[in-house]
């Protein structure tokens, strides 16, 4: 067992699964319900060569297209073998909703996923997925009117509030109340290493109260306090508190190496 597989069982206590030999980690307030399946994948156990190994999700990066397919099926197999259900992630606030009246692939001739950085569902059988090296995937459910969300956050998803925007979608589209939801805050780039130089050119000022003395920011707080404001319970999130940047052996980090992968966040309503 790696160190940061022993922080995270012992000191962040998400749980550490494995099937068919892949590892993945899920949030103890998400992995109580039955009615879900998800899990923050590794790096390891995959395909791809360096320096996307191994296990790469992301098509758009520069990887062999046929190892990427090989990842992605790898993915679905611990996901009840579902098709995965993925984005085009633009550091945008869309909300992309599927529903029994709303399908946007049937809107996508091409082929393309929808463009878009959080998506919301009440279907069963689709396995939404977030793709990250550093940035926030943010897992939603509500277990009262089975609704479930997920979200890439990084900083600037952050400052435009994306995590704010599924919330109310959920609340739009499906009548879900805030303080129904619970919610996970997948590993991504850390206070220790989110340095902003140019901060305030890049990051309004509502948000220097995050900074500390040293440029860096602490994004996590940040999401936690959005989760807050939108009427989730503080009981109700649970955050991995680990860094991707100082864990490349575990995840995919674009601040540690630049030219990497992307490891998968994935939450979906079964059967």
């Amino acid at each position: 067992m790696s160190g940061i597989q022993r922080g995270l069982r012992e000191k962040i206590h998400l749980i550490l699964n494995r099937k068919d030999n892949i590892s993945f980690y899920q949030f103890p307030i998400l992995a109580a319900f039955h009615e879900i399946e998800h899990g923050i994948f590794t790096r390891n156990n995959g395909y791809s060569k360096e320096p996307f190994h191994s296990l790469n999700t992301s098509i758009s990066i520069g990887d062999d297209i046929n190892d990427v397919i090989k990842n992605r099926a790898a993915v679905a197999s611990c996901m009840g073998g579902n098709e995965l259900v993925f984005l085009k992630q633009v550091h945008g606030k869309k909300v992309v909703v599927y529903s029994d009246k709303n399908h946007p692939e049937d809107q996508e001739h091409d082929g393309r996923p929808p463009v878009g950085d959080a998506v919301i569902t009440n279907l069963k059988n689709k396995p939404l997925v977030i793709q990250v090296a550093d940035c926030q995937a943010v897992l939603l459910f509500d277990p009262v009117l089975k609704v479930l969300a997920n979200i890439h956050s990084g900083w600037r998803g952050s400052i435009g509030n994306i995590i704010g925007a599924a919330v109310e979608a959920m609340a739009d589209h499906f009548g879900s109340i805030a303080g129904n939801v619970v919610a996970g805050i997948g590993p991504s780039l850390g206070p220790c290493c989110a340095e902003f130089v140019n901060y305030k050119d890049e990051i309004p000022k509502g948000f220097w109260k995050y900074r500390d003395n040293t440029n860096h920011f602490n994004f996590w707080s940040i999401s936690r306090d959005q989760l807050l404001k939108t009427g989730i319970l503080k009981e109700n999130i649970d955050s991995s508190h680990i860094c991707t940047k100082c864990h490349t052996d575990e995840f995919f980090s674009y601040r540690g190496e630049v030219h990497t992968g992307r490891f998968a966040a994935v939450i979906g309503l079964v059967e």
